[in-house]
């Protein structure tokens, strides 16, 4: 029975790896409509934890929370099966994408992904809104939030808004019931691992000058400090690889950028783009190579942190002022995604590029009054774009 428990819940996340698209604010909405409302893995308030949990890890948060309900449900090895099948797919595609760069240097054919992926952020952040903004002081953080993080653009913003908002729900612990304490176990193998890969892999690169062994070390100190998704990121790889160690073409990353944001899954899975990139000139087996260091590089630290942390959270929720922390940590998450999604949007209004606009509105009408999977919304999009650009 359990068996098949657990074979079913990877069929779903095989589903989820093909057809959820744009990034983790927009992931979440399409967990919870799968593994909790269709599937009953696990209630909406275990799912809206563990990805509260997630948002303050460094590291693919959509990706981290789907490992955390494989280890709830099958332990470790569920886990990283959980892992790899969320990720194949959009590894694959970015990896045959880099190889096949000559046929997609026309970038407008991607018109149509980034505003389709706006309406997508704007329609999940109200509905995560709906679920989690319980009082006006949830609101009003909200507001705080997404003000904080529209006018102080950095990696930094996401970690601090989560922090303070946590720490100010956190005196209300008063209204969480008392619950018996147990003296606490820290299993610190993960988290060992974690620096310890941080640290050896660092020295590692300092004495080496294996291109698969540097851009391993590059990818992996990148997973273990960006903390935001996707949007941050790009900006930190296109830094190293671009304008430091002119690795990529400037129009090569940003149409694998935009290409990412078309594709189901991960957008961290972009990395394996710029590792089969970076090796290009080797021979296909170093540039294959180079798309699976990319993809365990910046996958790795986001996977020791989260085997490390939920195992330990359960007994971190024995205090009521962990568990009263969570309200704030959920109204950042809303702020946050509307915070990016009027940063997305205002260069938009700011050019009067009205065919955006007009695509926004009516992904959202799709989104509100229709069932149309999102497969479909972005498949249409780059349908699209290569009927009028190509």
């Amino acid at each position: 029975m359990k068996l098949t428990k657990h074979y079913d819940f990877l069929k779903d996340v095989l589903v989820l790896a093909f057809t959820t698209f744009g990034g983790p604010q927009v992931h979440l909405a399409m967990f919870i409509n799968r593994l909790v409302k269709q599937k009953k893995y696990l209630t909406e308030e275990e799912l809206l934890e563990i990805q509260a949990l997630c948002s303050f890890l460094p590291g693919p948060s959509s990706t981290q929370t789907l490992i955390a309900i494989g280890y709830k449900l099958g332990g470790p090895n569920l886990a990283y099966m959980t892992l790899l099948l969320w990720i194949t797919p959009a590894v694959t595609i970015m990896t045959l994408a880099a190889f096949g760069m000559t046929y997609l240097e026309n970038r407008n054919i991607v018109r149509f992904i980034q505003p389709i992926g706006i309406a997508f952020i704007i329609y999940s952040g109200v509905l995560l809104g709906k679920l989690v903004l319980k009082n006006p002081s949830n609101y009003l953080l909200m507001i705080l939030v997404a003000a904080f993080a529209f006018y102080f653009q950095s990696p930094w913003v996401c970690p601090i808004a989560l922090i303070v908002s946590g720490t100010i729900t956190s005196f209300n612990y008063k209204e969480h019931p008392r619950q018996n304490k147990h003296r606490m176990i820290i299993p610190w193998a993960n988290f060992n691992l974690f620096w310890g890969f941080l640290v050896f892999l660092a020295l590692l690169g300092h004495f080496t000058d294996s291109m698969p062994l540097l851009l391993f070390e590059n990818f992996y100190r990148n997973g273990s400090l960006v903390f935001g998704g996707g949007q941050v990121l790009a900006p930190m790889l296109f830094t190293e690889f671009v304008e430091f160690k002119e690795l990529i073409r400037s129009d090569d990353f940003l149409t694998g950028m935009a290409l990412s944001q078309a594709l189901p899954g991960p957008v961290f899975a972009f990395t394996s783009y710029l590792g089969t990139l970076a090796m290009k000139g080797h021979g296909i087996g170093q540039q294959l190579l180079g798309s699976a260091v990319g993809a365990a590089g910046i996958f790795l630290p986001g996977t020791f942190l989260i085997f490390f942390v939920y195992r330990i959270w359960g007994q971190l929720k024995q205090f009521r002022a962990i568990r009263a922390s969570l309200d704030g940590i959920n109204s950042a998450s809303v702020g946050l995604t509307l915070g990016a999604a009027v940063s997305f949007l205002e260069p938009i209004i700011g050019q009067g590029d009205w065919l955006s606009i007009l695509t926004i509105c009516i992904t959202l009408l799709i989104i509100r009054f229709t069932n149309i999977p999102s497969f479909y919304i972005f498949l249409g999009g780059l349908a699209i774009g290569l009927i009028v650009y190509l």
